[in-house]
């Protein structure tokens, strides 16, 4: 029997960050990448890790462990980077690893618990139940307005 409802399908990239999964939506994402050759940046926010030269691009890096208030990785293995762009300007969210792509239909997704974190929420979408585990859907233009949530008024 086949359904006749119109339901919206969402494809997300999967990734992990401080053991919590993450969703970032594919039409988000430009690319999947191994970030090499980290230029810091003087007096730049603590959650830009730096900036590198990407196939002729200049991308700057977000440390997402440090966007969501969570602690430095403690293991040696490579960071994975996830290519966004926003206003013209590339970004590369620096994650744990990179998963699959996941097709979860849009009306399943539930509002951000009452008890979420605030620095979770502050770049959330809200969340999928998945079997054991949570999915984070996050919103990439929230992520990189870095600016308005460390600027004092």
């Amino acid at each position: 029997m086949q359904e006749t409802s119109t339901h919206t399908v969402n494809e997300y990239v999967t990734a992990m960050i401080g053991g919590q999964l993450f969703g970032l939506p594919i039409r988000s994402v430009q690319d999947v990448f191994l970030p090499e050759r980290i230029t810091r940046v003087p007096l730049a926010q603590p959650e830009i890790a730096g900036v590198l030269n990407l196939r002729g691009r200049i991308v700057t890096l977000i440390d997402m462990r440090r966007r969501l208030g969570l602690e430095a990785r403690t293991d040696e293995g490579p960071s994975m980077a996830v290519g966004v762009e926003m206003r013209g300007e590339s970004y590369g969210l620096l994650i744990d690893s990179v998963g699959e792509v996941l097709k979860l239909d849009d009306a399943a997704r539930e509002p951000n618990p009452i008890n979420l974190d605030p620095r979770l929420a502050r770049v959330s979408a809200g969340i999928h139940r998945l079997d054991g585990q949570l999915l984070m859907v996050v919103d990439v233009e929230r992520v990189l307005d870095i600016g308005a949530t460390t600027i004092a008024a």
